[in-house]
């Protein structure tokens, strides 16, 4: 997936847990776009809490923004002068947790995240979207 997205727009992409050192992609980096520094990191959370190791990335890079994953739990908030997004999951439900997207709008006066909520079920269609999900193998409805 990552290669298609490269064939349309500029890709930075980091490890996540269950990835192997092979993957080839860094477990944090930190860019700068629209005049914003943006930081992106799997690990930040845990067990409903920012970690050691995600307070001290934060405190060393300074983001403006954060973008972050692990938890599958939607959320957008501020760490001091940071915004600290997770977009959740759009995979398969887990948990009782919600699926869901992540759009951030970055604007020269300021950031506006938004979390949009997919519908629970992965095998119709999708109608917060309106895109139609592909069948599992060997699914006829």
């Amino acid at each position: 997936m990552i290669e298609q997205l490269e064939q349309i727009v500029p890709v930075t992409a980091v490890s996540g847990n269950v990835d192997d050192e092979q993957c080839g992609f860094p477990s944090e980096a930190v860019i700068e776009l629209a005049g914003r520094r943006i930081a992106i990191r799997h690990i930040l959370y845990e067990g409903g809490k920012l970690t050691k190791d995600g307070r001290a990335f934060l405190e060393r890079e300074q983001p403006d923004l954060c973008i972050f994953g692990h938890t599958h739990q939607p959320k957008a908030e501020w760490f001091s002068k940071t915004l600290l997004f997770n977009p959740g999951s759009a995979g398969p439900k887990r948990f009782s947790l919600p699926r869901g997207i992540g759009v951030l709008t970055i604007r020269k006066e300021n950031v506006l995240p938004k979390l949009i909520r997919l519908s629970d079920n992965v095998n119709r269609r999708n109608r917060s979207t309106g895109v139609n999900l592909p069948k599992k193998k060997g699914e006829t409805t």
